[in-house]
């Protein structure tokens, strides 16, 4: 019969045993996570929320001013930086392009168009060099405001999409860029952030539609509405009537 151990010894293996116990853990993961590839596009190409400039660049052209379509993309621009703007509005003004003239009549028509979005007609302005004076150049407008971007930059090949790599071609797994531009087109057309992150909240109920449902129910009739159509006419026979 073995005699029991002391009470030091017992407590020395007992904190030798808890110390163990992460460090087993944490080489575990280590297995896991590190051997893990990333198959789904989403994950090796995310979309993220990140604080970055928005801007807008409006074309001088003719004898200066705005014409309609511009002075309509100048308004939309305001009402986006009412709404998701932060901080400022700047514009920078094209020099060295010979166009400085028209530049200034541009300008003093954006600032009209801004005052009638209502945005300050009072901004800060800078000047950039043209590179190409042959080129169009155009008065940029630019704030910043909370924009959905992709996480990781496309085009990136890490590994030989031929017949070079066997181990690769065996796995049949998909190749690293597949998807970048998919994630990038679904981030411009996002346009308001914020609902990546949770649901907006719930609008006015319709009280007429919920008083005749509610009357429906009472009265043992369905609530529910039904769409009836003609089955025997052709969209092409009904468009231009």
């Amino acid at each position: 019969m073995t005699s029991p151990l002391p009470p030091r010894r017992v407590h020395r293996r007992l904190a030798a045993a808890a110390l163990a116990l992460p460090l087993a853990a944490c080489g575990a993961d280590r297995v896991v996570t590190g051997s893990t590839h990333i198959h789904d596009y989403r994950e090796r190409h995310p979309i993220v929320l990140t604080d970055a400039p928005r801007a807008l660049d409006v074309f001088i052209n003719g004898d200066g001013g705005l014409d309609p379509r511009q002075r309509e993309d100048v308004v939309a621009f305001a009402v986006e930086h009412r709404r998701y703007g932060q901080g400022p509005m700047t514009a920078q003004v094209p020099v060295g392009s010979g166009a400085e003239i028209r530049a200034h009549r541009t300008l003093d028509a954006v600032r009209a168009a801004l005052a009638d979005a209502g945005l300050p007609s009072h901004f800060a302005v800078s000047t950039y060099m043209v590179a190409d004076p042959r080129a169009a150049s155009a008065i940029r407008l630019s704030f910043r405001r909370l924009q959905a971007k992709v996480g990781s930059k496309c085009g990136q090949w890490p590994e030989d999409l031929g017949v070079s790599n066997m181990r690769a071609d065996a796995n049949n797994a998909p190749y690293w860029n597949q998807g970048c531009a998919l994630q990038n087109n679904v981030a411009a057309q996002i346009a308001d952030p914020i609902d990546l992150v949770r649901g907006r909240q719930e609008g006015r109920i319709d009280t007429i539609r919920r008083a005749k449902d509610i009357e429906n129910i009472r009265q043992g009739k369905d609530p529910s509405t039904q769409y009836r159509s003609d089955e025997k006419a052709k969209i092409n026979q009904q468009v231009g009537q």
